[in-house]
């Protein structure tokens, strides 16, 4: 038996507990919470009208205008009470489900749901997850389902049975998922990816990583931004495919994975622009400087082809050879006002993750310090080395590069 956050989980024989992964799932937590105060602010009357008819009462309007900290306690009683009734809270699919711990948690946790559907494809963990539902007062509201996780997101493509929130963590590569989730998501949803094949996205294995991303990856300094910017670009065009696109809230790289919290959305208009927002990458192998080519730019309402290559032959400050590499996702990877308000929301309850807090802040606080306009970087360090001078300390470093920024 386990228990994390609220929830206490029996855990099948074939399922591993991993205590590294409770910081993915707090933080998962965190920021669909956040999503729901957003999304049940700006298109409650739609989600209403979705979930319970034409008929929009002002109890169920008044019940999600509620701020998200006064709509959950400890034993999730307010939250569940708020939409059992009207039907107005959101759907979630955990795609790959295991022992459903992070179902149980979203349950008890995530204010306004009114639908868990807990999937996995192994009979005995879907036993356990009406198991641990049951356990944890719950069963009202998670839906075990033993089914092929892509059937399943396939077969709820029609409006009225897409979910507001998709949580895929695989063991390993997400790819065979991602078609089916970004048609499964409600307009305005939320999509959460993790990949833990971090060797073929960081350039280890460049011809696997074409075949499931679309992209070839390069073992490079900043391989795990990369990784992010591969995998944000795969989501992006398969959601291009069924005109909808993607607008990125949260993505970083953690332990021995990545994680991106996107928002799905339709438009014909944004779905033109995803190509100007996509760039491949020129890396020289002897001193490690690089450049982006965008593969299109957008003057006014025209679309042009991007021109280049942005470099020569051979590198233009050690005569080095380039590397080729991408596309990439070469626009923002965060939302920072999103990301400074889970922040603020999680720094608010100081009995919120305790085993995670800090973690959760110091990994949010370096998130919304990124330059929004800058893909990629470069080591210190390894420049350092390059040019064979002494590293500067992170402090006088830091100073210089506030004074370049911002020169006043």
């Amino acid at each position: 038996m386990v228990t994390e956050g609220h929830a206490t989980v029996f855990l099948p024989p074939s399922v591993f507990y991993n205590p590294v992964q409770e910081f993915n799932r707090d933080l998962t937590i965190a920021v669909i919470t956040e999503h729901v105060r957003e999304f049940s602010c700006s298109e409650k009357p739609e989600l209403l009208r979705k979930r319970g008819g034409d008929k929009v009462s002002e109890s169920n309007l008044d019940s999600v205008d509620e701020p998200v900290s006064n709509l959950c306690s400890k034993d999730g009683a307010e939250n569940k009470a708020k939409v059992t009734d009207g039907n107005n809270g959101i759907r979630i699919l955990e795609g790959l489900a295991a022992s459903g711990l992070r179902s149980v948690r979203f349950a008890l946790e995530v204010p306004l749901v009114h639908e868990v559907v807990a999937n996995d494809f192994d009979k005995t963990a879907v036993e356990y997850i009406r198991r641990n539902a049951a356990h944890n007062n719950v069963e009202h509201l998670i839906t075990a389902s033993c089914s092929d996780a892509a059937m399943l997101m396939y077969t709820s493509r029609r409006r009225s049975d897409c979910f507001d929130v998709v949580d895929l963590d695989p063991y390993g590569s997400p790819a065979s998922f991602l078609d089916s989730a970004v048609q499964c998501v409600s307009d305005g949803g939320l999509l959460c990816v993790t990949c833990t094949d971090m060797a073929v996205l960081c350039g280890n294995a460049a011809e696997t990583c074409r075949a499931k991303y679309g992209a070839v990856s390069l073992r490079v300094p900043y391989c795990h931004e990369m990784a992010l910017r591969i995998i944000l670009q795969s989501i992006a065009g398969h959601a291009a495919r069924y005109q909808r696109f993607i607008e990125p809230l949260l993505s970083i790289s953690a332990d021995f994975y990545i994680r991106v919290f996107v928002r799905i959305r339709t438009g014909q208009s944004q779905v033109k622009e995803l190509a100007t927002k996509l760039a491949n990458v020129y890396h020289c192998r002897s001193c490690g400087a690089f450049s982006l080519q965008p593969l299109m730019i957008k003057n006014r309402n025209l679309f042009m082809v991007g021109s280049g290559p942005p470099v020569g032959q051979i590198c233009d400050h050690c005569g080095g050879r380039h590397a080729f590499c991408g596309p990439i996702w070469a626009a923002a990877i965060h939302d920072v006002d999103f990301v400074r308000r889970v922040r603020k929301s999680v720094l608010n309850d100081d009995s919120l993750f305790p085993n995670t807090r800090q973690r959760i802040n110091g990994i949010l606080t370096v998130v919304s310090e990124e330059l929004e306009d800058q893909p990629l970087y470069y080591v210190g360090d390894a420049l350092c080395s390059i040019l064979h001078c002494t590293s500067p300390g992170f402090i006088p470093l830091r100073y210089t590069c506030c004074l370049v920024i911002n020169p006043s």
